[in-house]
C-alpha cells in the first residue's frame, strides 16, 4: 500500500528495515543518514553510481545498481523519490506484498518531527542559500543541527546531516505543496514568486499554500517585508511573525549597505530601531542581504549570540551550484549555478556584472516547458543582462515535449544568442570563444552544471 498524505505518528511503528529506491539523489541523503543513526536498518537501489552513493556504501549501506523486486526482499518499508514511477519494478512489487511505501516528502514530515525544533526555509529563492547559512551558524556555534539542504554545503560535506543536538534546518520546498508535510518550530518565508504554476495555476493558489505552511509554524514565522506577496500572506494570520526588511521597516533592518569589493557587501542590522550587529558577507550578491538577514531572525530564537551569526555570515562562501567557481577556460572564469527562473537568473546576472569581469557569458538550459513558455519574454529581457548568450534544448524535466515551445523561440528574442544542440556543444563553444578576463557562467537546475565540468577539464 502506498502512504501519501497525512502525518502519522507511528509511521515507522514496527519497521527495522527501509529500503530508499533512489537513494543517490541528493534529497533522500540526509534521510537515509538520520534514519540511520537513529538505528534503522537501510538498504537502497538506483540506476547511477555517485559520490552520494560511495558515502552511504562506506556508511555500511548496502546499494544495488537497477531495478528489481529482489532488491526489496525483507524491507518493512519502501522510501522512493518523487522521480520513481508507478512501473517500477521495486515499487510494483512492494504493492503486490502489501509493503507500505512512503514519498521522501511524507518520510521528511516524520523526520522533521524526531528533533525538539525545526527551522523549515521557504520561499521560491534563496532557500538552499539560507538553510545552509542557518547551518553553518548552529554547526560553528558547536550546536550540532541536523540538516536537510537542497545543496551540498561544504561545512558538513554534504546536502544534510544527521545531528545530535536540538534542531534539525530543512529547506521547505513548496512544488506539489510538499513543505504543508513538515512542522515548523520557526518557519522562514524569503519571498513568493510566480513560480510552479504549472502545478498551483494561479499565483493566488501559490500564495494560499504559503499561507497554510506559515499557519503550521508552531512558534514564530519570520517573513520578508520588502515582498509584496509574502506580506499579504503575513498579514492575514494570527502567528507571532518577526519581519525583515531592507528598504521597508522592519525588526531587523539592513542600513549602511556597502560594497566593501565588488559583488561583496556588508551592512549594519537594527533590531527593532535599536544597533544589533554588524555582517559582512562572503558569498557575493546583494540577494544575499536577504538570506543573512533571515538568518540574523534566528539569533535570539535559537539562543545564539550576534557574533555567532557574524562568524557564519563571513565563513559560509556559498553552497553548491550557488555561483559556484568551477574552474578557469582560456583564462576566463568558470562559474555554475542552479538558477532556473527570471528572478533567479536576475540576481546572479547582477551579481556577476558588479565584479571586474570583461564580458559575462551566459549558458543557459531552460527546465520544463511549461516554465519557458510562460515567462519566455522575462527570460528573453532577464538573460541580455549578459554580453554573451548560450542555449541549450530545454529540459524537460517531468514534462513531455508537446513541441509548443524551443530553446530557438528564446533565442530569437535575445539579440545574438547561440543555440547548440547539448550541453558537449555548449563546452566546445565557450572553448572556441572564451576570452581571459571573461565570467562563463551555467545556468539552470538541470544538468547543465556537467558543461562547466567539461569547460575546465572535470569530465567529457
Amino acid at each position: 500500500m502506498r502512504i501519501t498524505s497525512g502525518f502519522n505518528k507511528n509511521l515507522l511503528e514496527n519497521v527495522h528495515r527501509l529500503h530508499f529506491i533512489g537513494i543517490g539523489g541528493s534529497g533522500m541523503f540526509p534521510l537515509v543518514q538520520i534514519l540511520a543513526s537513529k538505528e534503522y536498518e537501510i538498504t537502497g537501489s538506483d540506476v547511477n553510481e555517485g559520490h552520494i552513493i560511495e558515502a552511504e556504501r562506506a556508511m555500511g549501506i548496502p546499494v544495488q545498481m537497477g531495478h528489481d523486486p529482489k532488491n526489496i526482499e525483507g524491507a518493512d518499508m519502501i522510501v522512493y523519490s518523487a522521480a520513481i514511477h508507478e512501473e517500477n519494478p521495486e515499487l510494483h512489487a512492494a504493492h503486490t506484498h502489501g509493503i507500505p511505501c512512503v514519498e521522501r516528502s511524507v518520510m521528511l514530515g516524520y523526520v522533521c518531527r524526531l528533533y525538539p525544533r525545526s527551522i523549515c526555509v521557504a520561499g521560491t529563492h534563496g532557500k538552499t542559500t539560507t538553510t545552509s547559512m542557518i547551518t553553518t551558524m548552529l554547526e560553528l556555534a558547536g550546536q550540532d543541527p541536523a540538516a536537510v539542504i537542497g545543496g551540498k554545503l561544504p561545512l558538513i560535506g554534504g546536502y544534510g546531516k544527521a545531528g545530535t543536538g536540538s534542531n534539525i534546518v530543512i529547506e521547505a520546498c513548496e512544488y506539489a505543496e510538499t513543505f504543508l508535510r513538515l512542522a515548523p518550530t520557526i518557519g522562514i518565508i524569503l519571498n513568493i514568486d510566480n513560480d510552479h504554476l504549472d502545478y498551483y495555476g494561479t499565483l493566488g493558489q501559490l500564495k494560499f499554500a504559503f499561507k497554510r505552511f506559515a499557519l503550521l509554524c508552531s512558534h514564530t514565522l519570520i517573513a520578508n517585508a520588502d515582498d509584496d506577496n509574502t506580506m499579504q500572506v503575513v498579514n492575514s494570520i494570527d502567528r507571532h511573525v518577526r519581519t525583515f526588511a531592507i528598504q521597508r521597516q522592519a525588526d531587523y533592518q539592513a542600513v549602511h549597505l556597502n560594497e566593501y569589493k565588488p559583488g561583496y557587501f556588508e551592512f549594519d542590522v537594527l533590531e527593532m530601531g535599536d544597533a544589533f550587529t554588524h555582517i559582512r558577507l562572503g558569498a557575493p550578491g546583494r540577494h544575499n542581504v536577504y538570506n543573512a538577514l533571515a538568518m540574523v531572525c534566528c539569533v535570539r530564537l535559537l539562543g545564539l549570540t550576534q557574533d555567532d551569526a557574524v562568524r557564519a555570515a563571513e565563513h559560509f562562501r556559498g553552497a553548491g551550484r550557488r555561483f559556484e567557481l568551477k574552474g578557469e577556460i582560456n583564462g576566463a572564469a568558470v562559474a555554475d549555478d542552479y538558477a532556473h527562473h527570471p528572478t533567479e537568473l536576475r540576481a546572479t546576472l547582477e551579481t556577476a556584472r558588479e565584479m571586474d569581469y570583461k564580458r559575462i557569458w551566459a549558458v543557459h538550459q531552460p527546465f520544463t516547458y511549461s516554465r519557458t513558455r510562460m515567462l519566455l519574454d522575462d527570460f528573453a529581457e532577464v538573460l541580455q543582462l549578459a554580453d554573451k548568450v548560450v542555449l541549450t534544448p530545454i529540459m524537460g524535466g517531468r514534462e513531455p515535449d508537446d513541441g509548443s515551445v524551443k530553446s530557438e523561440d528564446l533565442a530569437a528574442k535575445i539579440p545574438g544568442c547561440v543555440v547548440v544542440e547539448s550541453l558537449a556543444a555548449a563546452a566546445e563553444y565557450i572553448r572556441q570563444h572564451a576570452e581571459p578576463g571573461d565570467l562563463v557562467i551555467t545556468l539552470g537546475c538541470g544538468d547543465v552544471y556537467k558543461a562547466s565540468d567539461m569547460m575546465v577539464g572535470l569530465c567529457g
